[in-house]
């Protein structure tokens, strides 16, 4: 062989050598990491589903004016602690002429009506001193009266027949019952148009109030100014939506009004989110909830699960359920309305119980197994009866305690 093919060779073979040597010192250091084992451990396991979701007051009142007009002057700013009753702006009335000259027409239309209903009433007063139709019905009893008299001495004298007399009886009876009723009809018509003197003076007083009403924003018998807001419940101002000078409309039948100011009880707070529908099921009213919010680190709180939607929205082809969860109040930190959060809904716990990394079991058709040091760098199979698992760690009921030695699995 000539010598410039073998150093060629030569080189070849050095290189060769060095690949296996590498190869097979890996495979060494590969068999040894196969060879790794962790001992069981007491753990905490938890398993759970997260809803998304926003921390918002359970009451939550938009304040609306009960007069139309211009916002002449607020009272109080967002974030403000507010009490029942409590101003919280002034409106400036702007009265539409067509509906002042309506309501002066009714005040006109109502006085008339109740000096119609004073006469009647007055006239009917004066036909009860004179008591015409009563005595007229009192004279007629008289006669009947008289009448009956005789004819029962001529019936007990033999001379009138049972019958004739019977006839006559009967219509004394009736003429007394007249008399009778005549009284209890002049009575009725009496408090009968006294009632109505008092509906017409009430519906007067009506009239006289709605035009104050437009005019000055209260009436003359109101204990509130209608044209001042006041807040209707206790609680924080959230939010004034409106400026000084804002035109508002009242809260009627045809529209909503507008806000004046948003107040709510921030010590009443709820969780309101959405779990997938592969949860829903999972879930059941009084579970514990915690409470993660984006904007607040390190802090969590607890909530209870109390509402789960009996039905479910489609979202962008995946179906969600509303829920809605109590929050446990803190002093230590204020949460605000709006905050998004999520929620980790816990399903399932086990405290300190023997568990595994999970990684760790082999489950095949006959079991779940687990490999176990039996010796020096030698394993056996053991059967384990696996309980809670949360994603990481498996709770072991049976087949393995703290004092076994389990062989690392490295996953292929």
């Amino acid at each position: 062989m000539k010598k410039g093919c073998l150093i060629p060779l030569i080189g070849f073979l050095v290189i060769a050598t060095a690949g296996l040597v590498y190869y097979f010192v890996q495979q060494s250091d590969r068999a040894t990491e196969n060879l790794a084992v962790e001992e069981p451990a007491l753990r905490d396991l938890v398993r759970k589903t997260v809803a998304t979701g926003s921390i918002r007051p359970r009451h939550e009142v938009m304040i609306k004016p009960q007069v139309s007009g211009v916002v002449e002057e607020l009272f109080v700013e967002p974030g403000e602690i507010v009490t029942k009753g409590q101003r919280l702006a002034r409106i400036k009335l702007i009265p539409s002429e067509i509906n002042i000259n309506s309501a002066q027409s009714s005040v006109e239309l109502a006085r008339l009506r109740v000096s119609e209903a004073e006469r009647e009433l007055e006239r009917q007063r004066s036909l009860r001193k004179q008591q015409l139709d009563v005595e007229d019905a009192r004279v007629r009893l008289n006669n009947a009266q008289q009448e009956e008299e005789r004819a029962r001495q001529l019936y007990e004298e033999g001379v009138m027949s049972q019958q004739d007399y019977q006839q006559i009886k009967r219509d004394y009876e009736l003429t007394k019952a007249a008399l009778e009723n005549a009284e209890v009809v002049a009575k009725n018509e009496l408090k009968r148009l006294e009632t109505a003197l008092d509906i017409q003076e009430q519906e007067l007083t009506a009239a006289i109030n709605n035009l104050q009403l437009l005019r000055e924003g209260a009436s003359r018998n109101s204990r509130q100014v209608a044209n001042v807001v006041v807040s209707t419940v206790d609680g924080m101002v959230l939010d004034v939506p409106v400026e000084e000078g804002t035109s508002v409309i009242e809260r009627n039948n045809f529209n909503e009004g507008t806000s004046i100011a948003i107040v709510a009880d921030m010590d009443n707070l709820v969780f309101e989110g959405t779990v997938d529908e592969s949860d829903v099921g999972k879930l059941k009213e009084g579970m514990p909830l915690v409470l993660t919010v984006g904007a607040i680190d390190r802090f969590t709180f607890d909530a209870r699960l109390e509402y789960i939607s009996p039905k479910g929205v489609d979202d962008a082809g995946t179906v969600t359920f509303e829920v809605r969860a109590a929050v446990t109040p803190t002093d230590d930190i204020f949460l605000r309305a709006g905050y998004s959060a999520n929620a980790d809904i816990i399903l399932e716990r086990r405290d300190q119980v023997i568990s595994i990394n999970e990684r760790d079991v082999l489950y095949e058709d006959t079991g779940t197994f687990v490999e176990v040091e039996s010796g020096d760098r030698t394993f056996k199979r053991q059967p384990v009866e696996l309980g809670l698992s949360d994603g990481i760690y498996v709770e072991v009921v049976a087949g393995v305690d703290t004092t076994h030695r389990v062989r690392v699995q490295s996953g292929g």
